[in-house]
């Protein structure tokens, strides 16, 4: 009697491929090269001292194993080829890491083992009781497969594939197997790249305040105490944004250099009026099209291409462009090879338009704006102190890597008898 068992030394490494193995005596161990290049080439393989399938047959195996319609790679081994369940989860491991995801048919022997990274369980479990049925290995591997291929044609015409797949999905992920490390790497990858672009975007701003800055050639020792005052303000917000810079380690901490730059372009800019003699102008928000135009002016009616209209602060220059009907000066970012306003790049970008604008400001700019689904996730995650970095590493924190048994029981193909490893080891297929 056969079910299908994970195997825990295996799940940690690979996505699930359930395997069974024959009695306790020993043979060599197959050589893993050599199982791989037969099933990539032909997707069966046939050790050459296994007793119940010929060499003619073996063609016929991968006749049957190549015309599915789904990937499926059979393998066959004489008895006692594995003598625990570590051996058998780890040679498998290493072929199914070379080949890649499909169905894995394992005949150690008299007795079959399968599992699929592409199909469900209910598929297997239908594959395993036509084969049941049938009186010879090639016979019973052959309705195996022609089962497989009808519940994969009426899985992909059905309206819950999708559902199935995503909970295909889900297995993995709960299994903490390879699927799940994948993710973890691609999120990592992400992350780094937006922290690498959205430390870019801000140098930038950095840069360009430290130039205004220095354009004023000011004398402390010939300006009174307010323009003093400010002018001190501006250069110690600058240095607060270089430091900031060179030490944020994720996207959303973006917002301490974008809340000092806020800073220091204000003072900056009373610096400079008072220079001039001009009145200290009004603490505004910075221009929306652009922060390092500095503080706006006036706020006007805008609207982004397909949105509605809403309120935005604008400098003098944007502000006279949206009221003439023209376009005002924004301020774009790459993204995947592609220039695009700031505030349409992604919920990266969100922290460093936080910063110059701040919360409340920010609900009521960008909602219904292009970047609507920015907001609705990254409000709550990123800007609100549970950056979906530290969701993803709790979330896979708290994953099990428990055991998944089930399946009906399978007496092999007609008269195949039901040995296999004792004890705690790899169980025999009677006992699964």
């Amino acid at each position: 009697m056969l079910r299908r068992l994970v195997i825990p030394a295996l799940l940690a490494a690979v996505s699930t491929v359930v395997l069974a193995a024959a009695p306790a005596s020993a043979a060599a161990d197959p050589d893993v090269n050599e199982v791989v290049s037969a099933l990539r080439s032909e997707h069966a393989y046939v050790a050459p001292d296994a007793e119940l399938v010929s060499s003619a047959d073996a063609g016929t195996l991968s006749q049957i194993a190549e015309n599915s319609e789904t990937p499926v790679y059979i393998a066959v081994f004489p008895e006692g080829t594995f003598t625990s369940r570590t051996a058998a989860g780890a040679f498998a491991g290493q072929v199914q890491s070379e080949i890649g995801d499909g169905t894995y048919v394992i005949v150690s022997g008299s007795d079959l083992a399968s599992d699929s990274t592409v199909l469900s369980d209910s598929a297997v479990d239908s594959a395993e009781a036509a084969a049941r049925e049938q009186g010879t290995p090639v016979d019973g591997l052959n309705a195996y497969v022609q089962e497989l291929n009808a519940e994969a044609s009426a899985a992909r015409s059905s309206s819950v594939f999708g559902a199935v797949l995503l909970g295909v999905l889900a297995l993995a992920v709960v299994g903490g197997g390879f699927f799940l490390y994948n993710s973890k790497k691609k999120r990592e990858a992400k992350a780094a790249q937006e922290l690498a672009d959205i430390k870019q975007m801000a140098a930038e701003d950095v840069t360009r305040l430290g130039e205004d800055v220095a354009q004023l050639e000011i004398d402390l020792t010939r300006v009174d105490d307010e323009t003093r005052r400010d002018y001190t303000h501006a250069m110690d917000s600058y240095d607060r944004a270089k430091t900031a810079l060179d030490t944020i380690q994720r996207p959303e901490e973006i917002q301490q250099v974008t809340t000092a730059l806020e800073d220091g372009r204000y003072y900056m800019t009373a610096t400079r009026a008072r220079l001039d003699g001009r009145p200290v102008p009004e603490r505004r928000k910075p221009c929306f099209f652009n922060p390092q135009h500095g503080p706006s002016q006036q706020d006007v009616m805008w609207a982004p291409p397909g949105g509605a209209p809403r309120s935005v602060p604008a400098c003098v220059t944007c502000s006279q462009a949206v009221l003439t009907g023209g376009h005002p000066d924004v301020r774009m970012v790459e993204v995947d090879g592609h220039r695009r306003p700031y505030y349409d790049a992604g919920p990266a970008y969100a922290p460093y338009a936080g910063g110059y604008f701040g919360m409340d400001m920010m609900m009521g700019m960008f909602t219904g704006m292009m970047i609507g689904n920015m907001m609705g996730s990254m409000m709550g995650a990123s800007m609100m102190g549970a950056g979906m970095a530290d969701m993803g590493a709790a979330g896979a924190g708290d994953v099990g890597a428990g055991e998944v048994g089930g399946g009906d029981d399978f007496g092999g193909f007609g008269d195949f008898g039901g040995g296999g490893f004792e004890g705690g080891d790899f169980g025999g297929f009677g006992d699964f």
